[in-house]
């Protein structure tokens, strides 16, 4: 399993929601442009960015600063926020962006985003689903930067997906921001349902140990924002989770 840091970007800055909720917002006092030196630095191969101005309104408000990120060509960019439309896609690919994440789009027209599949490569497409647990026995999708819920469940919404995607990002809304543990149960059932698909986890790590967690369940990747800007998790507890790591995950792993 990869670590993948995540870097949000509300009118150019990194910040981080509570649950998806813009009235919750942290200000970091840090650039974009440094953070993905740092995670390169540190031996990252890929970072998650979300143009949260682009999930909420569909407004391209910070695409400038993501091609100028992939311009610099430090480490390969997975860019989310506002990618509904084909045009849309190329675009995003067209500017350096390695991967680009379908949300909306993919639960809403599945027709046209396998034609991107086809088109584009199922390396070049991350689907994703913002989904809320609580309460239902299938997750609930959410759309439109989490402020729209959806009438689908995760289950059925993957189901068009199931032989022809490759990259499914999960988060649990409830859990993002909120450094509270990942939901362990939710990407079980997951991996369950749909293991040849190479899942993202993303939603409340705080420590190298759910990493662990996560890692021991079999996900491909993890996404971490706030513990990693904040610095919740240190470079040795990090090792483990970089793409040349020779120790096992579990090698740091503590009492869960």
């Amino acid at each position: 399993m990869q670590l993948i840091p995540a870097i949000d970007l509300c009118n150019g800055h990194c910040v981080r929601l509570a649950q998806g909720d813009f009235a919750q917002e942290t200000r970091y006092r840090v650039s974009a442009g440094e953070l993905l030196g740092r995670y390169a630095a540190l031996g990252f191969r890929w970072v998650h960015v979300v143009d949260l101005d682009g999930a909420r309104d569909g407004k391209r408000t910070n695409h400038a600063l993501i091609a100028a990120l992939a311009s610099l060509g430090l480490i390969d960019l997975q860019v989310g926020g506002g990618a509904r439309s084909a045009a849309a896609v190329e675009v995003l690919l067209h500017a350096g962006v390695a991967r680009v994440v379908i949300g909306s789009a993919a639960l809403h027209h599945p027709e046209e985003v396998l034609q991107w599949l086809r088109y584009f490569g199922a390396e070049r497409i991350c689907l994703a689903f913002d989904v809320r647990t609580e309460g239902h026995t299938e997750p609930q999708v959410h759309t439109h930067g989490w402020m729209q819920p959806g009438a689908i469940g995760l289950w059925s919404a993957l189901a068009p997906y199931r032989t022809r995607a490759r990259h499914v990002l999960c988060t649990d809304i409830a859990r993002d921001g909120m450094l509270s543990g990942p939901n362990i149960e939710l990407y079980r059932a997951a991996l369950e349902r749909f293991p040849n698909l190479a899942w993202q986890a993303s939603g409340g790590i705080r420590n190298a140990a759910d990493l662990s967690a996560l890692a021991d369940l079999g996900v491909a990747a993890a996404l971490s924002g706030k513990a990693l800007l904040e610095h919740r998790i240190c470079d040795e507890e990090l090792r483990p989770f970089l793409p040349d790591a020779s120790s096992p995950a579990s090698t740091y792993a503590t009492a869960r």
